[in-house]
């Protein structure tokens, strides 16, 4: 039990924080499927391995990046490799070891469903903030995820 107790406001914004994620990433999956682009986990995915050095990085650290369970990235990643989207690349001498690497088709289908993704930010997200609360959410966030990786 938490040693301090849970002011009403503060679990009043934690459940509309949980209800309101749940239903942007919903909307925007959605979304995705209709317009038959990636899903939003293959997306978080293949963005983490295009925004990383030489677009590659080790099983362990995509892990680490994307919000799956090890078991689920797994599986996401051997259906990603299948597609073509990314292969996986040993590491030299270390024969457990595995890099995923995005490929130039995996490059395309994330520059294919960025505009359905952008514009799922927008509608259900983004419009609903004033550049004021945007600051507010952006500095609470990084805190917290700050607070969480020191811990």
């Amino acid at each position: 039990m938490a040693k301090e107790p849970l002011s009403e406001l503060h679990l009043a914004a934690w459940r509309a924080f949980l209800k309101a994620h749940a239903t942007v990433v919903d909307r925007i999956d959605h979304d995705l499927a209709a317009e038959q682009r990636l899903s939003l986990s293959s997306y978080d995915v293949l963005i983490e391995l295009y925004e990383a050095p030489d677009r590659r990085l080790r099983m362990h650290e995509l892990a680490q990046r994307v919000v799956l369970s090890r078991s689920g990235l797994t599986r996401l990643v051997d259906r990603l490799e299948a597609e073509g989207l990314l292969t996986r690349d040993r590491c030299g001498t270390d024969r457990r070891g595995a890099y995923a690497v995005i490929t130039e088709q995996g490059v395309a289908a994330l520059r294919k469903a960025w505009p359905v993704y952008a514009r799922g930010i927008s509608h259900y997200f983004a419009r609903w903030l004033s550049q004021e609360e945007a600051q507010i959410f952006a500095a609470a966030f990084e805190r917290l995820l700050q607070t969480s990786s020191d811990e």
